[in-house]
């Protein structure tokens, strides 16, 4: 069966979603941004306080600059999750492929962001797989204009889907989706779905209600059974040394990279604008 990816605000919001069974524990701020960073060291104490579902943090509303961003993965990495997320936001594409890619080669597992409303590129998972990335998520940027299917055509995200199973990735389905949508994306047999407002009283800014995760839950298992191993999952994206935070860290100092917090960068270069 799929998974279910659970976008977290607070520590309480991600030990509830783990004892409820989601498979990822997704660290986001939602009230800064579509991909809103949590704060290093929060971030720290909540990835080691969640046991048994992997963990993903994001790096925040960041143009793709590719120093800044490299910092800004290495600073997220180093706070002991499993996966780090990168939205794919208008900037250098290519450039910060290069620089994220050491990373990859020694051990860091990257999640890419494609953000639907700002177009997909149907040769963007082959571009990611060869700079060592192991999941596509297909999210939205603009929370607020709709849900993915209103930004995207099936077919051209079924053609998305299809050319990430060919070039190795692991997909993940998200933008504002709701329970209804499970049932229209289920014939796309993505690995996770993504939710965070739909797990909410009051919306993605609200405060989680364990009610609506069970329901999320529930629904996902019945309405996409249809990928039967999420181990599978675990040992695609965990690293060796699962949650040892301190092994992670030491790895990138002796990389001979520095590894800056998350609000040294971001202003200065300036945030994609949000609507």
């Amino acid at each position: 069966m799929a998974g279910v990816l659970a976008s977290v605000a607070t520590v309480a919001e991600a030990r509830l979603v783990a004892g409820l069974g989601v498979e990822v524990v997704d660290f986001k701020d939602p009230a800064r941004g579509a991909l809103g960073a949590w704060a290093p060291d929060r971030l720290q104490a909540a990835a080691a306080a969640v046991r048994g579902p992997l963990t993903s943090a994001t790096i925040g509303d960041l143009p793709l600059v590719p120093g800044p961003v490299r910092a800004r993965v290495e600073a997220v990495a180093a706070c002991g999750v499993d996966v780090v997320k990168i939205g794919l936001f208008p900037g250098e594409l290519a450039a910060t492929l290069r620089a994220l890619a050491p990373l990859a080669a020694g051990g860091l597992r990257l999640a890419a962001v494609a953000l639907a409303d700002l177009g997909l590129d149907p040769v963007l998972p082959l571009r990611l797989a060869d700079a060592g990335f192991r999941v596509l998520v297909i999210d939205t940027a603009r929370k607020a204009r709709g849900r993915l299917l209103d930004h995207v055509p099936f077919a051209h995200l079924a053609a998305m889907v299809a050319a990430c199973r060919r070039a190795g990735l692991r997909v993940a389905l998200a933008g504002s989706l709701t329970a209804e949508d499970v049932a229209r994306l289920a014939p796309l047999d993505p690995d996770l779905f993504g939710f965070r407002g739909a797990l909410c009283a009051g919306g993605r800014t609200g405060t989680l209600s364990p009610a609506q995760v069970r329901h999320i839950l529930a629904t996902v298992r019945r309405k996409a059974p249809r990928r039967p191993d999420l181990s599978s999952l675990a040992r695609h994206l965990r690293p060796k040394q699962a949650g040892d935070g301190h092994r992670r860290r030491c790895h990138l100092h002796r990389m001979g990279e520095g590894v800056g917090g998350f609000h040294q960068f971001g202003e200065a270069a300036g945030r994609p604008p949000q609507a």
